[in-house]
Protein backbone atom coordinates (compact mmCIF):
# COMPACT_ATOMS: atom_id res chain seq x y z
CA UNK A 1 0.00 0.00 0.00
CA UNK A 2 1.51 3.35 -1.01
CA UNK A 3 1.64 6.44 1.20
CA UNK A 4 -1.08 8.15 -0.86
CA UNK A 5 -3.41 5.15 -0.47
CA UNK A 6 -2.68 5.12 3.28
CA UNK A 7 -3.57 8.84 3.60
CA UNK A 8 -6.72 8.31 1.56
CA UNK A 9 -7.69 5.43 3.84
CA UNK A 10 -7.14 7.60 6.93
CA UNK A 11 -9.38 10.34 5.48
CA UNK A 12 -12.20 7.85 5.20
CA UNK A 13 -11.87 6.69 8.85
CA UNK A 14 -14.29 8.22 11.38
CA UNK A 15 -12.72 10.73 13.80
CA UNK A 16 -13.43 8.50 16.78
CA UNK A 17 -11.50 5.65 15.20
CA UNK A 18 -8.58 7.95 14.36
CA UNK A 19 -8.43 9.22 17.95
CA UNK A 20 -8.57 5.65 19.22
CA UNK A 21 -5.68 4.67 16.93
CA UNK A 22 -3.71 7.78 17.95
CA UNK A 23 -4.28 7.00 21.62
CA UNK A 24 -3.07 3.43 21.14
CA UNK A 25 0.01 4.57 19.21
CA UNK A 26 0.78 7.18 21.84
CA UNK A 27 0.43 4.61 24.61
CA UNK A 28 2.79 2.24 22.79
CA UNK A 29 5.29 5.04 22.25
CA UNK A 30 5.24 6.01 25.93
CA UNK A 31 5.77 2.39 27.01
CA UNK A 32 8.69 2.02 24.61
CA UNK A 33 10.26 5.27 25.82
CA UNK A 34 9.90 4.16 29.45
CA UNK A 35 11.50 0.80 28.64
CA UNK A 36 14.37 2.59 26.88
CA UNK A 37 14.84 4.92 29.87
CA UNK A 38 14.86 1.92 32.24
CA UNK A 39 17.47 0.12 30.14
CA UNK A 40 19.61 3.25 29.92
CA UNK A 41 19.41 3.88 33.69
CA UNK A 42 20.32 0.23 34.40
CA UNK A 43 23.45 0.59 32.26
CA UNK A 44 24.38 3.88 33.93
CA UNK A 45 23.80 2.31 37.34
CA UNK A 46 26.18 -0.53 36.54
CA UNK A 47 28.87 1.91 35.43
CA UNK A 48 28.32 4.08 38.51
CA UNK A 49 28.58 1.00 40.75
CA UNK A 50 31.97 0.14 39.29
CA UNK A 51 33.07 3.75 39.78
CA UNK A 52 31.89 3.77 43.39
CA UNK A 53 33.81 0.55 44.02
CA UNK A 54 36.93 2.16 42.60
CA UNK A 55 36.43 5.23 44.83
CA UNK A 56 36.14 2.90 47.81
CA UNK A 57 39.39 1.19 46.86
CA UNK A 58 41.08 4.58 46.42
CA UNK A 59 39.86 5.64 49.88
CA UNK A 60 41.24 2.50 51.49
CA UNK A 61 44.63 2.90 49.80
CA UNK A 62 44.63 6.60 50.74
CA UNK A 63 44.01 5.66 54.36
CA UNK A 64 46.92 3.23 54.24
CA UNK A 65 49.10 6.01 52.78
CA UNK A 66 48.06 8.31 55.64
CA UNK A 67 49.09 5.61 58.11
CA UNK A 68 52.48 5.29 56.44
CA UNK A 69 52.90 9.08 56.45
CA UNK A 70 52.01 9.17 60.13
CA UNK A 71 54.64 6.55 60.88
CA UNK A 72 57.17 8.52 58.86
CA UNK A 73 56.39 11.76 60.72
CA UNK A 74 56.66 10.06 64.10
CA UNK A 75 59.97 8.44 63.09
CA UNK A 76 61.34 11.76 61.87
CA UNK A 77 60.31 13.61 65.04
CA UNK A 78 61.60 10.80 67.29
CA UNK A 79 65.18 11.49 66.21
CA UNK A 80 65.12 14.58 68.42
CA UNK A 81 62.75 13.46 71.19
CA UNK A 82 61.08 10.47 72.81
CA UNK A 83 58.89 8.41 70.46
CA UNK A 84 55.77 8.87 72.60
CA UNK A 85 56.15 12.68 72.48
CA UNK A 86 56.55 12.56 68.68
CA UNK A 87 53.41 10.41 68.41
CA UNK A 88 51.53 12.82 70.70
CA UNK A 89 52.52 15.82 68.58
CA UNK A 90 51.32 14.14 65.36
CA UNK A 91 48.07 13.12 67.09
CA UNK A 92 47.40 16.68 68.31
CA UNK A 93 48.00 18.09 64.80
CA UNK A 94 45.64 15.53 63.26
CA UNK A 95 43.00 16.29 65.94
CA UNK A 96 43.26 20.03 65.24
CA UNK A 97 42.82 19.48 61.50
CA UNK A 98 39.85 17.18 62.15
CA UNK A 99 38.27 19.78 64.46
CA UNK A 100 38.57 22.57 61.88
CA UNK A 101 37.12 20.33 59.16
CA UNK A 102 34.23 19.28 61.43
CA UNK A 103 33.36 22.90 62.29
CA UNK A 104 33.42 23.92 58.62
CA UNK A 105 31.31 20.90 57.71
CA UNK A 106 28.77 21.74 60.42
CA UNK A 107 28.48 25.31 59.09
CA UNK A 108 27.95 24.09 55.53
CA UNK A 109 25.29 21.60 56.59
CA UNK A 110 23.53 24.26 58.66
CA UNK A 111 23.46 26.58 55.63
CA UNK A 112 21.89 23.84 53.51
CA UNK A 113 19.06 23.04 55.93
CA UNK A 114 16.16 22.72 55.74
CA UNK A 115 16.56 20.73 52.51
CA UNK A 116 13.63 22.43 50.82
CA UNK A 117 13.63 24.45 47.60
CA UNK A 118 12.76 27.66 49.45
CA UNK A 119 12.93 29.97 46.43
CA UNK A 120 10.67 27.67 44.41
CA UNK A 121 8.18 27.44 47.28
CA UNK A 122 8.08 31.24 47.46
CA UNK A 123 7.48 31.63 43.72
CA UNK A 124 4.73 29.00 43.82
CA UNK A 125 3.07 30.94 46.66
CA UNK A 126 3.32 34.12 44.61
CA UNK A 127 1.83 32.35 41.59
CA UNK A 128 -1.03 30.99 43.71
CA UNK A 129 -1.69 34.46 45.13
CA UNK A 130 -1.68 35.94 41.63
CA UNK A 131 -4.11 33.24 40.42
CA UNK A 132 -6.44 34.00 43.35
CA UNK A 133 -6.46 37.70 42.54
CA UNK A 134 -7.17 36.90 38.87
CA UNK A 135 -10.07 34.64 39.81
CA UNK A 136 -11.52 37.16 42.24
CA UNK A 137 -11.26 39.99 39.68
CA UNK A 138 -13.02 37.83 37.03
CA UNK A 139 -15.94 37.13 39.41
CA UNK A 140 -16.61 40.84 39.83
Amino acid sequence: MSADNNHAGLREEPMGELFKQLSGDLSTLVRQELKLAQTEMTEKGKKAGVGIGMFTGAGIVGLLALGALTTCLIAALSTGMEVWIAALIVTVVYAAVAGVLALNARDRVTEATPPLPEQTIETVREDAQWAKTQLSSEKR
